[in-house]
């Protein structure tokens, strides 16, 4: 069982939340309140919806053997542009408006994420360079569409996206769990997951067989950029603002770190989306666990740093192999001196 690529991190998933109980003994209560879910098993998953998307679209980016660190400035773009669209509408509380809104930041995620696998598959730019290049431009892109300024909006159908809730559970959870859904019958019921693993692990190899390596490359990317924009519109849409500098600031960091934990290797190859969303909610679960037990806020991002060094060696087989080495070796040498201790007592004898 421990040789299963999903035991760890469920396992780090299973104590983190444990772990919380010693400190809030109703940690696990969900109850109905108004006719929503309420609770912080509920409120794990709502804030951790848009991480898991991000995610989503970085675990194909890496498993092709790419990078993708422009997602936290295309859910900026994303969310301003929406914002600043329903804000200058006549109607902002209509239901086309938000229709409109949503489908402009789609079409420009579509853009970004075309660049950004041009610049990888065609042109033949580092993968970390080409998305660093929109990660510095994109936020200022955001910034410029804000005026430098936090875009507030009032729009219950907006709100929905990130704020509401539909069957009495949050819309965000609803709408990541399909797209989660979507892509793992995209990936493991036809080829295309075999073909990503393919190109990650040998691009050359893929190449000779008559692989279109370089537009699966591209695919990953534009399809990265997706999930970013549906991120930010749910990040602006829970706070009914548009935050240029802010939004989505290092998500790319935590997404990339949710991917590791879930078992997918940076190298490229095979990949694990079970384990991703197991990893962005490592990731959401630890900002919980960080505010529940009163860590001061000056070292929040230390403590985060720590514990996440120690899931990764956790699960990491050499480490494990090392410190099993290890116990296998003291507990030969205190055999090998117990049994020498009787021959030295007859001697004396």
């Amino acid at each position: 069982m421990t040789k299963h690529r999903l035991f760890w991190p469920a396992a780090v998933l299973a104590a983190l939340l444990l772990a919380n109980v010693a400190f809030t003994p109703d940690f696990f209560a969900v109850r109905i309140k108004d006719g929503h879910l309420y609770g912080s098993l509920i409120d794990i998953l709502h804030f951790g919806a848009p991480l898991i998307l991000v995610a989503l679209g970085m675990t194909l980016v890496i498993a092709t053997g790419g990078i993708d660190l422009s997602v936290g400035s295309t859910v900026a773009i994303a969310g301003a542009l929406a914002c600043l669209h329903i804000s200058e509408s006549a109607d902002p509380g209509g239901l086309g408006t938000v229709l409109t809104a949503a489908g402009l930041a789609l079409l420009v995620a579509l853009v970004l994420g075309s660049v950004n696998g041009f610049l990888v598959s065609r042109v033949g730019v580092q993968p970390i360079i080409a998305t660093l290049i929109l990660m510095v431009a994109g936020r200022g892109v955001a910034q410029l569409v804000t005026d430098g300024q936090i875009i507030t909006v009032t729009s219950g159908p907006f709100q929905l996206i990130g704020g509401g809730y539909w069957l009495t559970v949050p819309f965000a959870v609803v709408l990541a769990a399909a797209m989660v859904l979507l892509t793992a019958l995209l990936t493991r019921s036809t080829a295309l997951g075999m073909l990503l693993e393919s190109v990650g692990g040998n691009p050359v190899a893929s190449r000779l067989v008559g692989i279109r390596a370089q537009r699966l490359i591209a695919l990953v990317y534009v399809f990265s950029a997706v999930c970013a924009a549906v991120a930010g519109l749910m990040i602006s849409s829970n706070v009914s603002a548009a935050d240029g500098n802010n939004a989505g600031l290092w998500i790319e960091l935590d997404a990339i770190l949710a991917v590791v934990i879930g078992g997918t290797s940076l190298a490229g190859g095979r990949f694990s989306l079970g384990g991703t969303v197991l990893g962005a909610l490592v990731i959401q679960t630890l900002a919980t666990t960080i505010y529940t037990i009163g860590v001061p806020p000056e070292t929040t991002l230390v403590f985060k740093a720590v514990v996440v060094i120690a899931v990764c060696l956790v699960q990491s087989p050499k480490f494990r192999a090392k410190l099993s080495h290890r116990r296998r070796s003291g507990a030969r040498r205190g055999s090998r001196s117990e049994s020498a201790a009787p021959a030295n007592l007859e001697v004396g004898r």
